[in-house]
């Protein structure tokens, strides 16, 4: 049973599984927690919800999984002023304080490996893991412009430009072809945006700055797809060249909404690399090489 929590004023810790279902508000924020076992955060990108990552829950049967509406987003919309990444790396810090866990592994989506990058650098003995889908560091520059006059635009009042703008530039020609029910999943989650909540996201993500990717202490999984014109695969391989025991996975057919254009193939990379993570769950992090067990080889994934 998953618990929801959508937001006002609560200091009681977040109920685990067992405990009967509750509402409550976290500051404004809606998050949800099911399962037991090692905890698996989850932060969704811009234009995404915790529903981002429904389509590879089943990669974490065997773990307590903790997903929430950043502010801005979904049923967390009602924010009071300007977002930024530092508001969002604390309202992640935030929520795993109210949940309880001091350490976890993290599986971010888009401008949430921003801010999982960035939790990572700041506390590393916080972050086991890190599995990044449709990774970034921070936006290049010449996206900047465009994502402040995206802001500009949802301040009109309506989403549905914006999202067949983004369906025609973000997910890759197979999908939309082939996967009808991927296509509204992304449509529906961009047009339920409140207006207002996603321009200041936008404005958030144009002054996003890159972590200390030094500091990054942790087996790391880049994900990106072949058609994914937010993180190229070359770019994604550049971001792992500058992480210590990085692995980086390519996705034919696929664009920027991984996690919904190719749950299987994603649920089948977060097993196993949640499963190489067990034996060291209890040890310090390390910069122990994520492809030390090489996956099985896949006729829709070509690894870098």
């Amino acid at each position: 049973m998953a618990h929801l929590f959508e937001t006002r004023v609560s200091q009681s810790p977040v109920p685990r599984r067992g405990s009967p279902e509750v509402a409550v508000f976290v500051e404004r924020m809606a998050v949800e927690i099911e399962g037991e076992g090692e905890p698996v955060l989850m932060i969704h990108g811009l234009g995404g919800t915790s529903n981002t990552f429904t389509p590879v829950l089943a990669a974490f049967a065997r773990h307590r999984t903790i997903r929430f509406d950043l502010p801005g987003s979904g049923r967390s919309h009602r924010v009071d002023g300007p977002l930024s990444l530092t508001l969002f790396v604390d309202k992640t810090r935030l929520v795993m304080q109210r949940a309880g866990v001091e350490r976890v592994h993290v599986v971010a989506h888009s401008m949430g490996t921003i801010i999982a990058a960035h939790l990572a650098a700041s506390e590393p003995g916080r972050v086991a893991s890190l599995a990044l889908f449709g990774p970034l560091l921070a936006p290049p520059e010449p996206a900047r412009a465009a994502i402040r006059a995206r802001a500009a635009q949802a301040r009109e009042g309506d989403m549905q430009p914006i999202a067949d703008a983004l369906l025609r530039a973000s997910v890759a020609a197979e999908t939309r072809a082939r996967r009808p029910v991927a296509v509204a999943f992304v449509r529906e989650s961009l047009m339920r945006q409140d207006p207002e909540g996603y321009a200041r996201s936008c404005e958030a993500l144009a002054e996003m700055v890159p972590a200390d990717t030094s500091r990054i202490d942790c087996p790391t999984l880049l994900v990106t797809g072949d058609e994914d014109v937010v993180s190229p695969p070359q770019a994604v391989r550049m971001m792992g060249e500058r992480i210590a025991g990085s692995r980086v996975e390519v996705l034919r057919g696929c664009g920027h909404w991984t996690p919904v254009e190719k749950p299987e193939e994603c649920t089948d990379l977060l097993k196993r690399f949640l499963l190489e993570r067990r034996p060291t769950w209890r040890t310090s992090s390390s910069r122990t090489s994520v492809s030390s067990t090489p996956p099985v080889p896949s006729p829709t994934r070509a690894r870098s």
